[in-house]
């Protein structure tokens, strides 16, 4: 029989029904039931349940009064172009912390390329470039680019300019990630600095909060979403170590600052020292990097206040009056657009378990297999029968004391990578336009001509952003292709 104790908790929670099938399982089977069940904080279960669903219910009634939603403040919303002599002063205080060690990387990983037609993790994705290096190859090297340019400028020694790499993966694309990290080499980072952890994953529910089993001997379960890094950070890196966490690493090496993004943006600037000046400037616990929105109906959450609090207002939650709004410069007034771009203080990250229990989850209906429990039949369901509850990362931002917002150019630092090849926007092919286009701009604005049609690819290696290709100005490139040092260009004009 399964612990007494343990049967007594599910009862006590209203899930009985998990040992629906203990008699006539195998042994085997009775101890993985009973080790995924110890470990099922039950209770929390049930209360992330009914939180989810009052919020819902109150996330349905018409906004008013302190929870009405309003576009952001007039002078909230910073800028990083047009503003060359606060840019550059930003740049310099990230470049400096980033050179004393003070800041860190926190990838979002998670997800695999379901939409793209592959199974592998999405970093792993080559979106079709001449080199045809994968997303985590290009955001490797701008770290590494990074250190060397932090480096250089801060009269610091080779090699001793740090920036840990934190990858948050899930269960199904962690093996996966570690290993195409381990192929190659770790893409010539130091393989202490990149720290592989997975985010949690949660129970599936019935819509009146009873967990799923997927067969007899096994609860279904899902992924916490992307704000499950919060929990993620405070979890044993491995079983052999439980003090081990991201958040004591991060401690230990006295890292101050985290920059966190997710890993499908092509264009995305890894620890952007002009972002990480900018907070460290404000005096931000935590802050959100923007784009413009691209169009008033584009399906896309923007930064606004929800009463007196910075929030994220998902697009299915403003009216299209709201949408087609604008202010008195003539732009969008819900028109900060979200793009997963974020600064924390370490203090913050670790202050989040105060606040945690106050989150409220959200609810995704799907269809989800499941064992009927008087058959013991597997039922695939033709309609969503289920809930998955996630929680998502921005979903701190209301609980910030100091929360800033920086706004920089679309065409420069967002490309996502959502949908099929072919689809016509967020694919492949618009993520390798994006960064062809992009290098491009580097070369003209290094002073170079590129003729018509000619597409070149710059190492991240050899420029993280415009930087490093001095000795191009008043050269004609008439050739295409693809270089990893600043000499190969010659090859081209």
């Amino acid at each position: 029989m399964a612990s007494d104790n343990l049967r007594k908790r599910y009862e006590a929670a209203g899930q009985s029904h998990l040992f629906k099938f203990w008699p006539s399982l195998l042994e085997s089977e009775r101890k993985a039931l009973s080790t995924q069940l110890e470990a099922l904080d039950i209770e929390r279960v049930n209360r992330i349940y009914k939180k989810a669903v009052e919020s819902e219910a109150e996330a349905a009634k018409p906004t008013a009064g302190a929870n009405a939603i309003e576009p952001l403040p007039e002078g909230a919303v910073d800028f990083a172009f047009g503003n060359s002599g606060s840019e550059e002063e930003w740049r310099s205080t990230g470049l400096k912390a980033i050179a004393r060690g003070e800041v860190g990387v926190l990838l979002m990983a998670g997800g695999q390329g379901t939409r793209l037609g592959s199974s592998a993790p999405k970093g792993c994705y080559d979106i079709g470039l001449p080199s045809h290096k994968s997303l985590f190859q290009y955001q490797a090297e701008r770290i590494a680019r990074l250190q060397a340019v932090a480096e250089k400028e801060c009269e610091k020694p080779a090699g001793s300019v740090v920036i840990t790499w934190y990858v948050m993966t899930s269960g199904p694309t962690r093996r996966e990630t570690e290993e195409f990290f381990v192929k190659n080499e770790y893409f010539g980072l130091d393989s202490k600095n990149v720290i592989f952890f997975e985010q949690g994953t949660l129970p599936c529910l019935t819509m009146e909060g009873k967990v799923i089993l997927d067969n007899p001997s096994h609860v279904a379960v899902a992924p916490d979403g992307n704000g499950g890094l919060y929990a993620a950070t405070r979890a044993p890196l491995s079983p052999s170590d439980k003090s081990h966490t991201v958040l004591s690493d991060l401690s230990k090496r006295k890292v101050l600052y985290v920059h966190a993004y997710c890993v499908d943006n092509c264009l995305v600037r890894v620890a952007d020292p002009v972002f990480l000046g900018y907070c460290i400037t404000k005096q931000a616990d935590c802050a959100a990097k923007v784009v413009p929105k691209a169009s008033p109906k584009e399906s896309v959450g923007v930064v606004a206040r929800r009463g007196d609090k910075f929030s994220v207002v998902e697009y299915s939650e403003i009216s299209s009056e709201q949408a087609e709004k604008r202010n008195a410069h003539d732009q969008l007034a819900f028109g900060a657009a979200n793009i997963a771009n974020h600064f924390y203080t370490t203090a913050y990250l670790n202050s989040v378990e105060s606040f945690e229990e106050e989150l409220a989850f959200h609810i995704a209906r799907k269809k989800i297999p499941y064992v009927d429990l008087e058959s013991g039949e597997t039922v695939k369901p033709t309609k969503p029968n289920g809930m998955k509850l996630e929680m998502f990362v921005f979903d701190v931002f209301p609980y910030t004391k100091r929360f800033s917002v920086l706004e920089v150019a679309r065409n420069e630092e967002f490309s996502p990578l959502k949908n099929a090849p072919g689809t016509g926007s967020d694919d492949p092919d618009t993520s390798r336009r994006d960064l062809l286009a992009q290098h491009k701009r580097f070369l003209e604005k290094a002073g170079a001509h590129v003729k018509e049609g000619v597409e070149i690819e710059i190492s991240p290696r050899l420029s993280y952003a415009g930087d490093g290709l001095e000795s191009v100005k008043g050269k004609t490139f008439t050739k295409s292709g693809f270089v990893e040092e600043v000499e190969e260009l010659d090859a081209l004009v």
